[in-house]
């Protein structure tokens, strides 16, 4: 379905998308301002426009997307989408009636909630593709089928009226808690990032990260480490972000020296860890923020120590590898100044600020969320070039509304695997089993867990891996005496590696497009540049100080061994401090990060003698290099 294969119909259906997209922005920031519905009207009505938009934009197959879409399957989009409002606006309108009468389901209801959850699989299929409607399927079957599969894994047969009902006339199931979520708080805050991008916030990122560091060694990388870091906070998602910072900074690192695949690895990296970088993290943080009963500024401030070394030790191996290949930096002439560009559009960070200000008084994220819409709006009026008019209004309300989809379908998926976990009872069975496998032993059960969330997470969006694994491993890790909010934290920065984690890297793979180098390569090198996030998660579960939690005394030696831990780790893994290393100092680096990153006074010795060790060591050996050639026979004198 192309512009070169427009026909009248065509036209009238972006018409009605527009004004469905419209629609679905309207309903819900009238919501987040006077208060959502009752859960069994709000959550039908979102997913009802989540699933037409999907419906309506999304051809059944992909290979319609280049060629004449047949009249035959127009016409099955609009009996599904006739069908889709039925479905939803059913629930919404006999909600209070079904109470009445205890919740016991009639054959309309039966009907009709079999429909929705096969709608959802097919939009979610058209939308995300296969992966997490096969797992969904295989989660129908078991609530369906589990009762002949024998041993611990089996449970008591439920036939289908009592699956139907669990799923469609409850908040159980297709509309649970992770779609209540995406109803609320996640819509709202991707709308605000929909607005920042069509007031010019994610250009002026841009052009500030090129003024701040593009003339630094090896400054196009510095430059996509701290545009990335700004542009992630706004979209949430790790390949929005390698697309649309990636094509403006993969080129330049090229072209200055860096290697293609080092180039693609670091813009995916740098992307993917928008997801955890405070204020405004990935859909699955307000989904943690939820679950767990704490307010989201909450989830913010344990995520914030973490999200910082994550972006240092980034800029440090992005540094050493301009050292180790000698790269230079752009040109003042080739950068903008930063003056001129903080006049034009400094303005425009106001409201991250006061985002933050007013999440961190104490309003929900919801409301926050809402007003700080409000205040792009109203700061865009500060100058003429970035000014909102109605109709740049409208685009933003639209990207909003589209921006939100995966993100709903995904929950409503989620939601039916977790009706399935609590009314078969799988959950209890699996923590069972998982902590009876690694003995009682949390190591092992927090490397369980990781392999899950990260499996999970190769063909699943960022939420879903999320909602999925914590699931069923956050009761295992809280019963072996983990924070909850660690053991949240824990999976969800696996959910959001799994992006850059081979074989399905996708933020590494679509960086390697850019790049044009080899994805597989790009993405084993962005599994090396991401290190210390994969390592951080275990350590802020065994020590706590890493997500602010005690006495802020050993929060502050906590937070500075750990940055000392970033510049070991680093420097072993690229292979280089003062001058290059080998590989027996490079081991040595590799562990002391290792234990300095650890909390904890013998650790941070270990690790501190060897760095400065192999600091001193390698300068000195530098300057009996540089003594020895300045004596070399015809050297200047």
């Amino acid at each position: 379905m192309t512009e070169t294969r427009e026909f009248p119909i065509r036209t009238l259906m972006n018409k009605v998308v527009a004004v469905v997209a419209v629609g679905m922005a309207v309903f819900h920031l009238y919501t987040a301002q006077f208060g959502v519905f009752s859960a069994m009207v709000q959550r039908p009505v979102h997913l009802m426009f989540a699933c037409l938009l999907t419906l309506l934009t999304r051809p059944v197959s992909e290979k319609y997307k280049k060629t004449i879409y047949p009249w035959r399957f127009y016409v099955l989009d609009w009996v599904l989408s006739g069908l889709c409002v039925w479905v939803m606006l059913h629930l919404a309108s006999t909600y209070k009636t079904l109470a009445m009468r205890g919740g016991e389901a009639t054959l309309t209801d039966l009907w009709l909630g079999g429909a929705g959850i096969l709608l959802v699989l097919e939009c979610t299929r058209r939308l995300m593709g296969s992966p997490l409607v096969i797992i969904t399927a295989c989660a129908l079957l078991y609530n369906l089928a589990g009762h002949y599969v024998p041993g611990t894994w089996g449970h008591a047969p439920y036939d289908l009226e009592q699956f139907l009902s669990y799923q469609y006339l409850t908040t159980e199931g297709l509309f649970g808690i992770p779609l209540g979520v995406s109803a609320s708080f996640i819509f709202v805050f991707i709308m605000f990032g929909g607005f920042l991008v069509v007031s010019g916030t994610g250009e002026f990122f841009m052009m500030f990260a090129n003024a701040v560091a593009g003339h630094f060694r090896g400054g196009p990388a510095k430059v996509a480490v701290v545009s990335s870091a700004f542009f992630g906070t706004i979209s949430g998602s790790a390949v929005a972000n390698v697309v649309s910072t990636g094509s403006f900074t993969i080129p330049l690192m090229i072209k200055i020296g860096y290697r293609s695949q080092f180039a693609g690895a670091v813009e995916a990296v740098a992307s993917t860890g928008g997801q955890i970088m405070p204020p405004v993290m990935g859909a699955g943080a307000f989904i943690m923020a939820d679950m767990l009963g704490v307010p989201y500024f909450q989830v913010c401030k344990a995520a914030i120590l973490p999200a910082c070394l994550y972006y240092f030790a980034l800029l440090y191996m992005v540094h050493l590898e301009a050292l180790r290949c000698n790269l230079r930096g752009m040109t003042r002439e080739e950068l903008p100044h930063l003056g001129r560009v903080v006049r034009e559009g400094g303005h425009l960070l106001l409201p991250a600020f006061f985002l933050i200000v007013i999440l961190s008084m104490g309003y929900s994220a919801m409301k926050s969320g809402l007003w700080a819409v409000g205040a792009v709006l109203v700061v865009s009026w500060f100058k003429k070039k970035t000014r909102m008019g109605w109709r740049d209004v409208l685009k933003a309300l639209q990207r909003g509304a589209h921006g939100s989809l995966e993100v709903a379908l995904a929950c409503a998926c989620a939601g039916i695997v977790i009706g399935t976990i609590t009314q078969t009872g799988l959950g209890l069975q699996f923590s069972s089993l998982v902590i009876e496998a690694a003995g009682g032993h949390l190591a092992l059960s927090l490397l369980f867990v990781a392999l899950a969330s990260i499996v999970l997470g190769l063909g699943l969006t960022t939420s879903a891996a999320y909602i999925l694994t914590v699931i069923m491993g956050g009761p295992v890790l809280i019963n072996l005496g983990v924070d909850p909010l660690a053991a949240h934290l824990f999976v969800f920065y696996y959910a959001c590696l799994s992006v850059v984690t081979p074989p399905e890297a996708m933020a590494a793979y679509a960086a390697a497009a850019i790049a044009g180098s080899k994805p597989l390569s790009t993405g084993w090198e962005a599994t090396r540049l991401a290190a210390i996030a994969y390592l951080a998660p275990f350590f802020f579960v065994y020590s706590p100080e890493l997500i602010l939690k005690g006495h802020w005394l050993n929060i502050l030696l906590a937070s500075f061994t750990a940055g000392l831990g970033c510049v070991a780790l680093g420097s072993g893994l690229i292979g280089y401090m003062v001058t290059r290393l080998g590989w027996l100092l490079r081991i040595l680096l590799v562990a002391a990060g290792l234990g300095l990153i650890k909390p904890g006074i013998y650790s941070d010795l270990f690790g501190a003698v060897i760095l400065v060790g192999t600091y001193l060591y390698q300068r000195r050996k530098g300057k009996e290099g540089t003594a020895m050639s300045s004596q070399a026979p015809g050297s200047p004198s």
